[in-house]
C-alpha cells in the first residue's frame, strides 16, 4: 500500500484525528499486554475493595474501554482466537494439552500480519500455542521471542526448576539465564526491544505468565493482602497483580521517556475469568473475592468465565478520554482492529471471524448487533453444547439449555428459556450453524515435525500426548512419577537416520531412568531394549521414513511394577 493510499485508507477508517497523526509521522507502533488469569473484578477501577492497582487504574481513566469484551474461557484457545482473528476452535486448539493448543500450520498470526507490513515484533512471556518448529513463536511471525515453555512456568515443556525467580527461558528457541522475577524479566525486556527499534514501527506482544498459578511472587508484594486477613493464596495472587500493576506503570514511563506515548497503541486485557481472585467456599475467609456481579470465574461458560477488561490508548489517534463502550465485543476483534488503525494488509489466510473495532473506538461507528460464541474445552475430542455460550447484545444461551437476559440479569440467577423459547431456538440454530463450520477439521491433529532444521533435535513432552486422560503437563507430576501414557503424532520431515531418546526427565536435567526396558513404537519401527543401569535415557537410532506417523513409548519393569510412557523424547536427525 502507497503511503498517499494509507492515508486515503485510514482517513475513512479512522477520521481526522488518527489521520493526522497517521500523515505528520509513521504507523502507531501497537503494545498488547494481555495477563493470565486475572478476571474482571481484579482490578480496583472496576469496583474491587481491597486490590491496589493504582497504574492500570490510570490507564482505565485515560482509554477508550470494551465493557462487553469477551475472551475464551481458558488460555490457549483465547491466544489462538486473539493472535488469528479467527474462532479458536476453526484454528484447531479448544484445549491447553493433547497437543490440542496449536494452531494449525495455515493459520496467520497477527504478528505475521505486522511484519509483513514493515513493523519489528516481538513476544515476551507466554505464548503456549506449541513449543515445537513450526509452531513457535519466532516460526510464526516474531522477530524476537522469549518465552518460557508450555503454559506456565513449571510445565512440562518448560525449562526444567524454573520457579519464577532467576529463571531460564528460551530467547528464538535456545535457553538463556535470567535474573529477576518472571514478570520483572518479561517487561524489561519488552522496553530494551522498544527503546532498540524506536525508529521503525514495532509491535510488542506481552503475555505475562502472572497471575496464573502457582501464586509465587516477592513477599513485600503479598504483605498488604496478608495484612488485611486475605488467605495467602488470594494474597499472593493479589501481590502478582500488584506487581503487573507497577510494571505497567513502568512501561508507560519508558514510552513517555522515548516519546512514543502518542504514537503507540496500548492495550491492556486478560486471558479469561479469574483463577485466584475468589476464595473457595469451602475455605473461611474474610474477603472472598469480587466477581464484579458476575457468575463462576475460568473455565466457565457463565459471564465470569469470558468477559474480561480491555483498555485501548492511543492519544494521537483519539483513542483516549476515559470512555466505555457497550457493544458485544471480542478477542479476535483486535487483529482488524489493528489492520483499520495501522493500515495493515494480511495478504494471505483464511477468513476473519473478527469484526474491526475502529468506529467504536473513535465513537466515529458502530457494528450492530452481533452473535457470538465462546465454548472451550479441555478434552481431545470436543463435544457439541459442552461449556458454550451463544451471545448476542442481550442475551446468553449456555450449554444450549439455559437462556439469560444479561441486560437485566448480570448475574445470570434466573434461567428464562422456558419464557422465550422463541429467543432460545434462535439462538441454538445459530450455534448448530457454527459447530457445522468450526468442526470439519476436528479430525485433524497438528503435528509435531521431526527433522525440522529449525530445532534439531527436536524435545517433546507428555503435555503434548494424545490420550483418553489429562496426560502429566507440569514437572510436579512428573517428579511423582504419574502412572499415564499417551502418543504423539508426528510428522518425520526428512527420511533417514534418527537418534531418539527416551527420558523421565528432561536433556537439561537428567537422571537415571528407574524402568529397566524400553520400547519405542514409530511408524513401521517396533523396538525393545534394555535400560543400562544409571542410564539418563534409553537411546534408539532408527530409520524413518518421511511422513506423518504415531510415536508411542513404554518404560517397564518401574520399581513399582508399572509402566508409564516416556514423559520426555528427544529426536535427532543424522542424516
Amino acid at each position: 500500500m502507497s503511503t498517499a493510499n494509507r492515508r486515503e485508507f485510514l482517513g475513512a477508517a479512522l477520521g481526522a484525528p488518527a489521520l493526522h497523526a497517521a500523515a505528520s509521522r509513521r504507523q502507531p507502533n501497537v503494545i498488547l499486554i494481555l495477563t493470565d488469569d486475572q478476571g474482571y473484578g481484579d482490578l480496583s477501577c472496576h469496583g474491587n475493595p481491597v486490590i491496589r492497582t493504582p497504574q492500570l487504574d490510570r490507564l482505565h481513566g485515560e482509554s477508550v474501554r470494551f465493557a462487553n469484551f469477551h475472551s475464551d474461557p481458558l488460555c490457549s484457545p483465547t491466544r489462538a482466537a486473539l493472535l488469528t482473528g479467527r474462532y479458536s476452535a476453526r484454528t484447531g486448539v479448544w484445549a491447553t494439552i493433547f497437543s490440542r493448543n496449536i494452531p494449525r500450520a495455515d493459520e496467520v498470526t497477527m504478528a505475521e500480519v505486522f511484519a509483513a507490513n514493515g513493523y519489528r515484533t516481538g513476544i515476551f512471556g507466554k505464548w503456549h500455542l506449541g513449543d515445537n518448529a513450526p509452531y513457535r513463536p519466532q516460526d510464526r511471525g516474531f522477530h524476537e521471542a522469549l518465552i518460557h515453555g508450555g503454559g506456565g512456568v513449571g510445565q512440562a515443556p518448560d525449562y526444567w526448576g524454573n520457579s519464577y525467580f532467576d529463571d531460564t527461558y528460551f530467547r528464538n528457541g535456545k535457553p538463556e539465564k535470567c535474573k529477576g522475577y518472571c514478570t520483572d524479566v518479561w517487561f524489561d525486556n519488552a522496553m530494551r526491544f522498544i527503546e532498540q527499534h524506536r525508529s521503525r514501527p514495532f509491535f510488542v506482544y506481552l503475555p505475562t505468565n502472572a497471575p496464573h498459578s502457582p501464586f509465587l511472587v516477592d513477599p513485600k508484594y503479598a504483605k498488604p493482602y496478608l495484612d488485611s486477613g486475605l488467605t495467602p493464596a488470594m494474597a499472593n495472587f493479589y501481590g502478582m497483580i500488584a506487581n503487573i500493576d507497577e510494571n505497567v506503570g513502568r512501561l508507560r514511563a519508558k514510552l513517555r521517556e522515548l516519546n512514543l506515548e502518542r504514537d503507540t497503541i496500548l492495550v491492556f486485557m486478560t486471558d479469561n475469568g479469574t483463577a485466584g481472585g475468589l476464595a473457595p467456599p469451602k475455605v473461611q475467609a474474610k474477603f472472598r473475592g469480587f466477581p464484579a456481579g458476575m457468575r463462576e470465574a475460568k473455565a466457565s461458560a457463565y459471564e465470569g468465565g469470558h468477559r474480561v477488561p480491555c483498555f485501548i490508548y492511543w492519544p494521537g489517534g483519539g483513542i483516549q478520554g476515559g470512555r466505555d463502550v457497550s457493544r458485544l465485543a471480542c478477542h479476535f476483534d483486535l487483529l482488524p482492529t489493528f489492520m483499520s488503525l495501522c493500515g495493515l494488509e494480511r495478504k494471505q489466510g483464511p477468513p476473519l471471524d473478527g469484526a474491526s473495532l475502529a468506529g467504536l473506538l473513535l465513537n466515529k461507528g458502530d457494528i450492530g448487533d452481533r452473535t457470538l460464541i465462546v465454548q472451550t474445552q479441555q478434552r481431545e475430542t470436543p463435544q457439541p453444547w459442552t461449556r458454550s455460550a451463544v451471545m448476542t447484545q442481550q442475551w446468553r444461551l449456555v450449554n444450549g439449555k439455559e437462556l439469560y437476559d444479561i441486560q437485566a440479569d448480570p448475574g445470570q440467577t434466573t434461567d428464562i428459556a422456558s419464557q422465550h423459547p422463541d429467543v432460545a431456538a434462535r439462538l441454538r440454530g445459530a450455534y448448530e450453524k457454527w459447530w457445522g463450520q468450526v468442526s470439519a477439521r476436528f479430525s485433524e491433529d497438528v503435528e509435531l515435525v521431526l527433522g525440522d532444521a529449525r530445532e534439531n533435535p527436536a524435545h517433546l513432552s507428555s503435555m503434548d500426548w494424545h490420550a483418553d486422560q489429562i496426560p502429566p503437563w507440569n514437572q510436579e507430576q512428573i517428579k511423582k512419577e504419574v502412572v499415564a501414557n499417551g502418543y504423539w503424532t508426528v510428522r518425520v520431515a526428512r527420511a533417514g537416520r534418527y537418534e531418539i531418546a527416551l527420558r523421565e526427565r528432561p536433556h537439561e536435567a537428567p537422571a537415571p531412568l528407574r524402568a529397566r526396558r524400553a520400547r519405542l513404537k514409530i511408524g513401521a519401527v517396533d523396538e525393545t531394549q534394555a535400560v543400562p543401569q544409571g542410564a539418563p535415557a534409553a537411546v534408539f537410532t532408527v530409520k524413518l521414513a518421511a511422513g506423518s506417523a504415531r510415536m508411542e513409548t513404554w518404560l517397564s519393569e518401574h520399581p513399582d511394577g508399572n509402566v508409564r510412557g516416556a514423559y520426555y523424547a528427544d529426536v535427532r536427525f543424522l542424516g
